[in-house]
């Protein structure tokens, strides 16, 4: 396949719309440090209109507020990367879509911007589903130490966030 992005990133976006194509589930983004990257990755794939209803990109703390409904109290008091602001954008997400799941990510892609608690690589993910109780948090922070730059933290994530999105039997 001829694509702009990284044959891991398509090959699993791939996956991610076969099976929720299979299911008749629809997916919403709300993306942070990706910048949108796993929408592009899940439009690189013919058909995914079926199965990608829309993505948020909230880069700001300013569009995680205004278009997600993060509150403000939670930035301030968690920071923008921490699980509470992921699982307020992923609820975000769902709230404004009609999509079955949705999945948020938030983080820290440096080179700057990193702190002894939240160092560069900091990835915080969110996974939000339709209809399930929104006091059960699905939500995980991780380091990805071992990148060695910006766009590949970003390529990490990504691959997180799109396995997020695979049903469970196919994962």
């Amino acid at each position: 396949m001829d694509s702009l992005l990284p044959p891991d990133l398509v090959d699993l976006a791939a996956r991610v719309i076969a099976a929720n194509r299979a299911l008749g589930r629809t997916v919403a983004l709300a993306e942070s440090c990706t910048g949108g990257l796993v929408a592009a990755a899940l439009t690189e794939i013919a058909g995914s209109s079926a199965v990608l209803d829309r993505g948020f990109v909230t880069y700001s703390n300013a569009a995680k507020i205004e278009t997600l409904g993060v509150s403000e109290d939670v930035i301030d008091c968690f920071g923008a990367v921490s699980v509470a602001v992921a699982w307020s954008m992923a609820q975000g997400a769902l709230a404004h879509s009609r999509a079955d799941i949705a999945v948020a990510i938030t983080g820290i892609a440096g080179p700057d911007g990193g702190s002894p608690q939240k160092p560069v690589g900091t990835v915080v993910f969110a996974c939000a589903r339709r209809g399930a109780d929104p006091e059960a948090v699905e939500a995980e922070m991780k380091l990805f130490a071992d990148a060695t730059s910006r766009s590949e933290v970003r390529r990490q994530a990504a691959l997180v966030a799109l396995e997020l999105l695979l049903p469970p039997e196919t994962a």
